[in-house]
């Protein structure tokens, strides 16, 4: 292989099942997208308060807003969005929290230990 991913592993009794970080990754944004007053994902990595927080390797691989740890037995998820004005942001955060999880642990079978969410903006749209 010419580029060198990270897969959940989940043995099984006929073989295992390996799950890209990138299939992970892309499941919480599309759960994190259908919260009422999400409105994007932090995604500008050009020299702003989202480098410091944002994964070298995650941004490289296009997975911009969202960081995996999958290094312990269940799944740490760092999100990193913006939210609309007007919206109460820790009812916003707890619902994508949910939503995350939810989805995340539904179509992988992987436990979900935690959901950060950081909120890094809010929009006027």
């Amino acid at each position: 292989m010419a580029e060198s991913k990270e897969y959940m592993t989940q043995p099984e009794e006929n073989g295992s099942i390996n799950i890209s970080e990138e299939v992970i990754a892309a499941i919480a944004v599309g759960a994190v997208r259908e919260v009422e007053g999400v409105s994007g994902m932090m995604t500008n990595l050009g020299g702003s308060v989202t480098d410091l927080m944002s994964n070298k390797k995650n941004a490289q691989k296009g997975v911009r807003g969202v960081k995996i740890d999958m290094t312990g037995t269940a799944l740490v998820l760092d999100l990193y969005l913006t939210v609309r004005y007007g919206t109460a942001i820790h009812e916003v955060a707890e619902n994508a929290q949910k939503a995350v999880s939810s989805a995340v642990e539904a179509m992988t079978g992987c436990p979900v230990g935690a959901v950060n969410i950081h909120v890094g903006g809010v929009t006027l749209d």
